[in-house]
């Protein structure tokens, strides 16, 4: 399976995000190399003057004072690099998250539905990490390839130009090997990523669905698949690990098959022995000293391509990280260019003139609807599931854009206007609102993060849950869990409404506010939405006969399109579709 040139491309274009902390690490790196061989110079130096040349300590110890100096320059420049490295890293690993955070966030809700999200989740968490290797690790080691056994040659060369031939020689077998066994090794990289993902997804779904199964009898069956899951990943990462291994092998049996080598010829040389070579051929004369300095110089100009063959499988991790990672990337967001700030007086109209959306071609969700929310006044729209009622939602929210048609906000295009600048003058109450995991104050305050204690009481005086917040022991800084775990469903709508009380917005989308819930909870709401009319436009989405009967105008949405309008009394009096709405979820008594 080869890499697409596009997954090397994007890859290298994440390179500027490391800023100068990558070419800093490659440097010291570098300069570690030189040290080195500045150091293979002085201990052979100081072995040559020791063995044949019988000097004492005083003698040496200008050669022993400079390999300890370079001894602490070597430690120091390692771990600046590895230093540089991992700063590199995590520079990149900050930026791609933000990106992704910031993609997914102009993707939009819409576009994300068919994501699993325990996948997405270790995209950006396992995903992100997994680059971190190819930056801090396989860069450098690339970087020193590039430099080092250069300079190792030069160095050896006018000394042996018997050494530096099968120094030559012996290296591209390396890389070649390296590249060969890696090969076969991205498939198996591949599929172990996809198990990971496969397996944090399944994870994620049974632990958020776990009162589901338990009370269907289906967790010990989930036990079973999780643990056949469990084991595919395990064969997948030691297939992996096995290819790992097998690389590993070969590269150290290459390296030291070109140090014996070495060390052979410099041997026979030192002890007068004949090579086995033509009689043309004319070996330089080497001392003690150069075959010394030769010797320990080999695995040094080994190290770093045994090193690159040892990170070649990050960059195999970051290839299956970044593949899912540019999928994301390359989803393309609902165009949206419009950067004008909305001029309209508040609260002001809205006006649907002959939308058209279609999520698949041929399949269309809204067909030519038109349609005018006053401003200051209460619009219902109804309708049989499947109608279009949440496209209404969707495409007024921004997560949607108009196939053809228009929307308008005052006299001015929804198309032109500034999303975040748009996204400002409204307030969502869903069927489902989400809350997170803080304080009830936390949740209120989503929209208006800077609002202090006395406007929070009104706000939640208003939706009607100040009483209950008040009645607990710490009040507004009581701790609810994730999803509102721990409060009512209708506890839970209410604080949504307190959300848009505080959040002040002009205009209101209410989706099923009233939905699912007992008639008690079913009041309160209601109270407060009549509330949160005064003064603001309110598009409301809804079944429940109370809802729709406060509304000043009704719209009836049928396959895509508007069937009806008008007021409550008037639609009944119709006998339309909106009568057998209501006589259908009133059990016939209208």
């Amino acid at each position: 399976m080869a890499v697409s040139p596009s997954i090397n491309a994007w890859l290298k274009a994440q390179r500027p995000l490391a800023s100068r902390a990558l070419t800093l690490s490659i440097w010291l790196n570098t300069c570690n190399g030189l040290l080195a061989i500045a150091q293979a110079w002085a201990i052979a130096n100081i072995l040559d003057a020791t063995i044949f040349g019988h000097q004492g300590l005083m003698a040496l110890q200008p050669w022993l004072w400079g390999l300890l100096l370079l001894f602490f320059g070597r430690a120091l420049l390692i771990w600046l690099a590895e230093r540089a490295a991992f700063t590199a890293a995590a520079a990149v690993r900050l930026s791609l998250r933000d990106q992704v955070y910031r993609h997914l966030h102009r993707l939009g809700p819409t576009m994300l539905a068919d994501e699993r999200s325990g996948s997405l989740a270790e995209v950006l968490t396992r995903g992100i990490d997994d680059l971190e290797g190819y930056y801090a690790r396989f860069i450098p080691a690339m970087g020193l390839v590039m430099t080092l056994p250069l300079a190792i040659l030069t160095a050896v060369l006018p000394l042996d130009w018997l050494s530096g031939l099968v120094l030559l020689f012996t290296a591209p077998l390396i890389p070649v090997f390296m590249i060969l066994i890696g090969t076969g090794a991205e498939a198996r990289n591949q599929r172990q990523w996809r198990q990971l993902a496969r397996m944090g997804a399944h994870f994620l779904d049974v632990i958020q669905g776990l009162t589901t199964l338990k009370l269907f009898g289906a967790s010990k069956r989930e036990v079973g698949l999780i643990a056949q899951i469990s084991d595919d990943y395990r064969r997948a990462t030691m297939q992996v690990l096995r290819i790992a291994f097998l690389s590993s092998a070969v590269l150290e049996l290459f390296a030291s098959i070109g140090i014996a080598l070495v060390a052979v010829f410099i041997g026979f040389r030192l002890y007068g022995l004949a090579l086995p070579l033509p009689e043309w051929i004319r070996l330089p004369e080497l001392s003690y000293l150069q075959g010394l300095f030769i010797l320990m110089l080999a695995p040094e100009f080994y190290a770093p391509l045994r090193n690159l063959g040892t990170q070649y499988h990050a960059r195999l991790g970051a290839i299956a990280a970044a593949e899912h990672l540019i999928q994301i990337l390359e989803r393309q967001p609902p165009e949206h260019l419009g950067k004008a700030k909305l001029q309209a007086p508040c609260p002001f109209g809205v006006r649907f003139a002959g939308v058209h959306f279609s999520y698949a071609p041929g399949r269309e969700a809204l067909c030519k609807v038109s349609f005018d929310i006053p401003a200051s006044q209460r619009v219902a729209i109804v309708g049989p599931s499947g109608a279009g009622k949440s496209t209404v939602v969707n495409l007024l929210l921004g997560f949607l854009a108009p196939s053809r048609g228009e929307i308008w906000i005052g006299d001015q295009r929804l198309s032109e206007l500034d999303l975040e600048d748009w996204r400002r003058h409204l307030a969502w109450v869903p069927q489902q609102p989400h809350l997170f995991q803080g304080t009830i104050a936390d949740n209120i305050r989503l929209g208006r993060p800077d609002a202090d204690l006395k406007e929070l009481r009104a706000a939640a005086q208003q939706a009607r849950i100040a009483e209950f917040i008040e009645s607990l022991p710490q009040g507004y800084d009581t701790p609810i869990g994730e999803r509102g775990a721990g409060l009512s469903g209708g506890q839970i709508q209410r604080i949504a409404l307190a959300r848009a009380f505080l959040r002040d917005a002009p205009l209101v989308i209410l989706d099923e506010p009233t939905a699912s819930l007992d008639p008690d909870s079913e009041r309160l709401v209601q109270e407060g939405i009549d509330a949160l009319a005064q003064g603001r436009t309110l598009l409301v989405i809804a079944h429940r006969l109370q809802t729709v009967r406060r509304a000043d105008r009704i719209l009836v949405l049928d396959q895509g399109r508007v069937v009806e309008e008008g007021t409550h009394t008037s639609l009944l009096a119709a006998h339309g579709q909106y009568a057998r709405l209501v006589a259908a979820h009133a059990g016939g008594q209208v």
